[in-house]
């Protein structure tokens, strides 16, 4: 290779130099934090698992986005982590079996074989919270919450934020009232993901309650328009019923808390469907064609390992959110330059400051000047070691 494609990264794949990366370090510390003041105990999980224990939810989409490769010491089949949410279930349901509630917080770096959207990191920096043990909506309701009060953190704002609900209890239930084989809920599935509305009305034409597939994809947003479009069979059921009650009562609960967040329903959201089992949310932002966050109900995750339990959860990618224009990291401005001298009294004021968050960078040799602009400078005065403003 010639030397001067030796500094090519791979698409999708960027350094973070060192005004992002204080920016991004800033903001991680902050919003996990924030995770912690709220009881989600901080983890750290292996960057490789083998891929028995890393691919087990049953996410499809999942495996086609690790990479594998071989362990040269076991000869086993190993997966590079794109999500840590399978991971964390595994904590919860072997390494740490609690009884009753468990929280999680976590943060690190997650590798995709292809970008998940438009301009996005193969690398992001991804960032979530867990909840174990508890199936009732309160616990959808904590993370939400949990959620909206991160981007809240992390954009100084919470104008400007839309978050969009769904519940894939609502097509589970269409597709068990409608009797669709496999095939065919799986081409429904991919229509709706597609958002393709010419495909959906061709394909709901010959399907049973096919009126009632199509409403949920054109039924609009508001729920009491969104149940006058259904047939009275459909709004008989009791999933139907269950997955309706989530939603309003999730919408009045944002609304009520955080009415400067714009809410609305999405009936058709199945984005993870096969990974979730309830409620879903994701928080937007305009200028974003991706979430900012997302999350959702996937309760049995731990199944594989021995251990069912509910769960819900979120998370975000920390880059994107660093790279948010709205918000600014409030970094001390104050770097001090100090010379080349082995006097304890500098080394002890120089120690000092750098404990009270201020930046001091000592020359390395008599003769050095600073090679940046440097808004103090420590110099001795009298025999004593002074910070004097540069001129």
């Amino acid at each position: 290779m010639p030397v001067a494609e030796t500094w090519l990264l791979p698409d999708g794949v960027a350094d973070i130099l060192p005004e992002q990366a204080a920016r991004l370090e800033h903001l991680r510390r902050n919003l996990l934090d924030a995770l912690q003041s709220a009881g989600y105990q901080l983890v750290f999980t292996p960057l490789i698992e083998y891929t028995e224990s890393l691919l087990t939810a049953g996410n499809a989409d999942l495996e086609l986005v690790t990479f594998k490769l071989m362990d040269q010491l076991s000869g086993r089949l190993m997966g590079i982590r794109a999500d840590l949410t399978t991971q964390v279930a595994r904590i919860d349901a072997h390494v740490l079996p609690v009884q009753g509630i468990s929280r999680y917080c976590y943060a690190g770096t997650v590798l995709h074989t292809a970008p998940q959207g438009l301009s996005t990191s193969r690398s992001p920096l991804q960032l979530g919270a867990e909840l174990y043990g508890y199936e009732g909506l309160a616990a959808d309701l904590e993370m939400i919450g949990l959620m909206i009060q991160t981007l809240v953190l992390a954009r100084s704002t919470g104008k400007g934020l839309h978050l969009n609900l769904g519940h894939v209890g609502l097509f589970r239930s269409l597709s068990r009232l409608a009797a669709l084989s496999a095939e065919q809920e799986a081409q429904l599935t991919d229509v709706f993901l597609r958002k393709s509305l010419p495909e959906l009305k061709t394909l709901c034409q010959d399907l049973p309650l096919g009126q009632d597939f199509w409403w949920l994809a054109y039924g609009g947003q508001d729920i009491a328009v969104l149940k006058q479009g259904f047939s009275a069979t459909v709004l008989a059921d009791e999933g139907i019923q269950q997955a309706f009650s989530d939603l309003l009562k999730a919408s009045e609960c944002v609304k009520a808390r955080y009415p400067e967040v714009d809410c609305s329903i999405d009936p058709a959201e199945l984005r993870g469907y096969h990974y979730h089992t309830g409620i879903t949310f994701a928080a937007y932002a305009a200028g974003y064609a991706m979430p900012l966050a997302q999350g959702g109900r996937y309760d049995g995750i731990g199944a594989a390992y021995g251990r069912p339990r509910p769960a819900t959860g979120f998370s975000c990618d920390v880059q994107l959110l660093a790279a948010d224009s709205v918000w600014q990291v409030a970094l001390s401005p104050v770097r001090i330059w100090a010379p080349c001298d082995p006097s304890p009294e500098l080394a002890a004021l120089i120690q000092a400051e750098r404990q009270a968050g201020r930046v001091v960078v000592q020359a390395l040799d008599a003769g050095q000047e600073p090679d940046r602009l440097y808004s103090h400078h420590l110099t001795n005065v009298d025999g004593c070691w002074q910070i004097v403003a540069t001129q």
